[in-house]
């Protein structure tokens, strides 16, 4: 079963697609928060046949959602309904910082990796429990 992750920011939404097994996500690219953002990744979906869509769940670190996460439910009410593929809600704490830490000392296009990365890494903590399978 194929999966996507996404990393949903206000600007930039960072996408990672698992291997055909559904076992590691690996990232894919971003595309720009704005009014073609559904129907992108619209178009990944799909693409890949994707199966099931996991999203960051962005907590604040005092266990409150933070300002992203109402964006991020809109979003993913709006693909769910686009798609007819089911969205779940992934803890994400911290993960854009640490995909900045994999980069430290690369000097490409970092954000772009970063976002990509983030989705990954959330991707694959979703998958690492066996809730994919």
């Amino acid at each position: 079963m194929r999966h996507l992750g996404i990393d949903y920011g206000t600007k930039k939404i960072g996408l990672a697609l698992s291997d055909e097994a559904g076992t590691m996500g690996f990232p894919k690219g971003i595309v720009p928060n704005d009014s073609r953002a559904i129907d992108e990744v619209q178009k990944l979906i799909r693409t890949e046949q994707v199966e099931c869509i996991v999203m960051g769940e962005s907590i604040a670190p005092s266990g409150q959602e933070n300002p992203v996460a109402k964006g991020a439910r809109v979003f993913a009410e709006a693909l769910t309904e686009a798609t007819g593929v089911t969205v779940v809600f992934e803890p994400e704490m911290y993960t854009t910082q640490e995909a900045k830490r994999d980069f430290e000392g690369v000097h490409v296009s970092r954000s772009g990796n970063v976002d990509a990365s983030a989705a990954a890494l959330i991707l694959t903590s979703y998958l690492s429990r066996d809730y994919g399978k």
